[in-house]
């Protein structure tokens, strides 16, 4: 599945789902108090520079800041989780996971 959160806007590079999935579960990982961080988690996703995912990661965070101040509508989801949240369960821990760092 992939993120659903905005497309990267003006982006150097492009992402494919797998790669966004890789970083995904890498910021899971390689928390704020990692050492060399965005190295570790530019080798979990392949392909890309520490410089990429730190700006991928800096996009994300814009996008999540966007939607939370109510300037983007939220997705409507397909098949939302049965407990009553919004979004798949990897995106709500994803999410969870950039408000705390």
């Amino acid at each position: 599945m992939a993120s659903s959160y905005l497309p990267c806007q003006g982006s150097d590079s492009s992402w494919t789902p797998k790669q966004n999935k890789l970083f995904e579960r890498a910021l899971a990982v390689y928390d704020k108090d990692t050492p060399d961080r965005w190295q570790n988690v530019a080798r979990s996703v392949g392909g890309k520079s520490a410089e990429e995912v730190k700006r991928h990661y800096d996009r994300l965070v814009a996008d999540l800041m966007y939607i939370e101040s109510g300037q983007a509508p939220l997705p409507n989801y397909r098949n939302p989780v049965s407990n009553g949240s919004r979004g798949y369960p990897d995106e709500q821990r994803l999410l969870k996971n950039l408000k705390l760092q």
